[in-house]
């Protein structure tokens, strides 16, 4: 029985010794996305595959699969990179890794809120390269403690992020979401209709898959809606935000700022953002902590074993 993995680039140390633990293995040997071609050989000869977010594993990959593949194991938890229908149709599993990276993303998240209410990479650029002297009306920035933010997808990671905001910040927390979140109404969260949230909140933070009606959920017109002292923070999937409807809000000061982990077109960024000073950019880095990462791992070594022992995966994605 093939019982082989293939890894589609080198995951931390830990990992990789855990991997080697529970069945035989082989990597893409450079430090880069495999390719294409790489992918299809990997699909047509082993028994599962471990993807990344950033590899495209669409009907024509999924179609090229030989009679072993059992099982496409994304080491993230978003999966719109992976055409999950397919894969059902040819009796092959896809797996993901949830509610381990939940804290690490939502802490990113208010990372990204906090530094651009309070210019904190403008502050660091004017230590590094020039004096500074305080005076009074000196690089100032956005309360955040007792403000309200505003959630758009109130899964795991924005009910995360909404309860540390209510519990650690006081702020006020109003949510969009297409059902009750029972811990954000734990901590006195409102549920509101997505127009009403952009006009009431002072920062706006997405957390949503991207699927065909999430993108571009958030354009021209919805930026409009916010505060011109808003803040818009994104940590799920760029295309949810027109990149170049939010260049040109925060240019014409529309809104205040923005604080970004993705982008519409990564790993490409839209120009604009790059020059503006009220902008705090990240790559693509939510899940990026050694725990979390090791976590993530663990869980798609959890797949494995459960498919291999001829199980369901233990997270199995279904559509």
């Amino acid at each position: 029985m093939n019982r082989k993995v293939y890894v589609t680039r080198r995951l931390p140390n830990s990992v990789m010794k855990l991997l080697g633990n529970i069945c035989e293995y082989d990597v893409n040997p450079e430090e880069r996305k495999a390719t294409r071609e790489e992918i299809i050989n990997a699909v047509k000869n082993y028994a599962a595959v471990i993807t990344m977010l950033n590899d495209s594993i669409d009907a024509e990959v999924i179609n090229a699969a030989g009679p072993d593949l059992k099982l496409i194991a994304n080491y993230g938890v978003g999966f719109n990179n992976i055409d999950v229908k397919a894969a059902q149709e040819k009796g092959i599993y896809v797996s993901n890794t949830p509610d381990v990276l939940t804290d690490a993303t939502a802490d990113l998240a208010f990372t990204l809120l906090l530094s651009a209410a309070r210019r904190v990479i403008e502050g660091d650029n004017i230590v590094r390269t020039s004096s500074f002297e305080w005076a009074p009306k000196y690089l100032l920035g956005y309360d955040v403690t007792g403000k309200t933010l505003g959630i758009i997808g109130a899964g795991r990671i924005g009910s995360n992020l909404g309860r540390k905001a209510a519990l650690g910040f006081n702020m006020k927390v109003l949510y969009y979401s297409r059902r009750n979140s029972l811990p954000l109404e734990a901590v006195g969260a409102s549920r509101t209709g997505l127009e009403e949230l952009l006009e009431r909140s002072d920062f706006v933070s997405i957390h949503l898959p991207l699927t065909p009606e999430t993108r571009h959920l958030i354009g021209a017109n919805e930026l409009a809606k916010m505060k011109p002292d808003g803040i818009l923070i994104n940590t799920s999937r760029g295309p949810v935000v027109d990149e170049k409807a939010l260049v040109s809000a925060l240019e014409r000061k529309v809104i205040a700022g923005a604080g970004l982990d993705v982008y519409e077109n990564e790993p490409e960024v839209e120009p604009g953002l790059k020059t503006l000073q009220n902008v705090v950019l990240m790559p693509h880095v939510g899940t990026g902590t050694f725990g979390t990462r090791f976590e993530m791992g663990r869980l798609v070594m959890k797949n494995i074993e459960a498919v291999f022992a001829g199980n369901h995966p233990v997270t199995m994605v279904r559509v």
